[in-house]
């Protein structure tokens, strides 16, 4: 049920005709909706730029729910929803239709939240449009998206004009993956479980794998993703915050000023990547035609309208090395790609092989234990480790086996909420925890900056890759080097 504690609010979506709002957030809000989860006199407010009454915006977002929840729609579940539902048209670029916010707004008896679902070139204009027109108090929040610049420049001139208007406490950046249950699961598994709180070190870890596998293109966004390439859009913020959650030290409580620091100084610690290591450290591919799920699918530089001279790159592996006590000595590899065989998200934690083996009838070698750790499309947690077969006949076999907790089978009484549904409804309720705070945005874009000069300066050129493949060759020789391999 609903609680009763949390201040009612009056949600705005600038954008809100946008493909992220359409294909998210109205979405994720239907769905708090039908949980019951949203306060009884929150408001959902759509701002955009295009002549659309209250009750066009309506249908459009009743078209967006046909279109992605299929059967899923409630005829009195959206009666309720479509009831907090209003418009506003209003030129993001012009300070004074800002004013119209005030025939809406309730500040004494609602909170404030303003969603950019926009590109960030429009944020200096709402934020000064916000400020200008009177409508900000100290309860207001702001909720921002990916991506926050496209360097450590950018991103600091972006929050720069943010906290002008904003105080840092009242800014929620937002990245989907930390509203995972997988992602959120890792604070237990790690600091509720004394088997993993003991055993999760150098002394008993010999590396972790992070994989963030995309089966799709760039659908359709090219410009876009031209400029900005998957080292930016996916690592900078998704594989980094994953790191930062499995690498931290145990925070002093579940607050976000203690879990921000805790993780804002994994990112102090993450080993440089300069012209002289980068060949070694890490590798840059771009996907050529191929097949992916059975279908024929073309090269990046098909792609339509793309540039055939394009130097992008679409998947990234790299080593990465925490200098502190807890990890020394222990690398960490990621790589995420586009067309990739299948869509998949997860953390490999492989354990140390033991120093001597009594079952070498069994094995030759012991395999070590592994830890898996599934993100998508299936969350869960998978235990590899070995044990003796049945049987009477005087031998040990061992075999190995898996300890398998699939979030969907354990808890089937229990809806599973996607990332945005939680992340929104976090911002509802004022709980900072899960978002990022700007000098982790800033420690994260330090790291990359680096390598991207590095790239620039060595002229390193993308490998070609074929589409449903996991990468380039060369991805694979970037653990051959130190006698491992990708868990596949």
């Amino acid at each position: 049920m609903s609680n009763n504690t949390y201040k009612p609010c009056d949600f705005v979506i600038y954008g809100a005709l946008g493909d992220l709002s359409k294909r998210k957030l109205l979405i994720s809000l239907y769905r708090l909706e039908k949980h019951n989860l949203i306060e009884a006199d929150t408001r959902i407010i759509g701002v955009d730029r295009l002549a659309e009454t209250s009750q066009g915006f309506i249908d459009i977002a009743y078209k967006s729910l046909q279109s992605f929840l299929n059967n899923e729609i409630d005829d009195k579940i959206w009666a309720q929803f479509s009831q907090r539902l209003s418009y506003l048209k209003i030129d993001l670029t012009q300070a004074a239709e800002y004013q119209q916010l005030h025939s809406v707004l309730e500040p004494e008896s609602r909170v404030m939240v303003n969603y950019l679902a926009v590109a960030p070139f429009l944020f200096k204009s709402i934020c000064q449009g916000l400020h200008s027109s009177g409508v900000i108090n100290s309860e207001t929040r702001l909720v921002m998206e990916k991506p926050i610049g496209h360097d450590l420049k950018s991103s600091k001139e972006i929050n720069d004009v943010v906290t002008e208007v904003f105080k840092e406490e009242q800014v929620y950046r937002i990245d989907h993956y930390l509203g995972k249950e997988t992602v959120l699961n890792l604070l237990a598994l790690r600091f509720a479980n004394s088997i993993f709180t003991t055993n999760w070190n150098h002394n008993t870890i010999d590396h972790i794998q992070i994989t963030v596998g995309e089966d799709i293109g760039i659908e359709g966004r090219w410009e876009y993703f031209d400029k900005t390439g998957q080292l930016r859009d996916m690592l900078q913020n998704h594989l980094l915050q994953i790191l930062t959650f499995v690498a931290m030290e145990p925070p002093a409580d579940l607050s976000a000023e203690s879990i921000h620091s805790e993780k804002i100084k994994v990112l102090k610690a993450l080993r440089p990547i300069t012209a002289r290591n980068v060949e070694e450290k890490t590798v840059r591919g771009q996907y050529t035609s191929g097949y992916v799920n059975g279908k024929e699918v073309p090269g990046y530089l098909e792609e339509v309208g793309a540039n055939v001279s394009s130097t992008t790159e679409t998947f990234v592996a790299i080593r990465v090395d925490i200098d502190n006590w807890r990890w020394a000595g222990v690398p960490f590899y990621m790589r995420t790609g586009k067309r990739t065989p299948n869509k998949r998200t997860e953390i490999v934690v492989n354990f140390k092989q033991l120093p001597h083996n009594i079952f070498k009838d069994s094995f030759r070698n012991l395999p070590a234990n592994k830890l898996v750790i599934h993100l998508q499309p299936n969350e869960g947690v998978e235990v590899m480790m070995l044990n003796k077969v049945p049987g009477i006949d005087g031998n040990i076999k061992l075999q190995n086996t898996k300890l398998d907790l699939s979030f969907s089978e354990t808890f089937k009484n229990n809806r599973i909420f996607g990332g945005y549904e939680k992340l929104i409804l976090e911002a509802l309720r004022g709980n900072p925890t899960l978002f990022l705070s700007r000098e982790e945005i800033e420690q994260a874009w330090i790291w990359v900056d680096s390598i991207l000069s590095a790239w620039a300066n060595n002229h390193t050129a993308p490998k070609p890759y074929p589409a449903g493949s996991w990468g380039p060759l060369a991805s694979v020789a970037l653990l051959a080097r130190d006698g491992r391999g990708w868990e596949e």
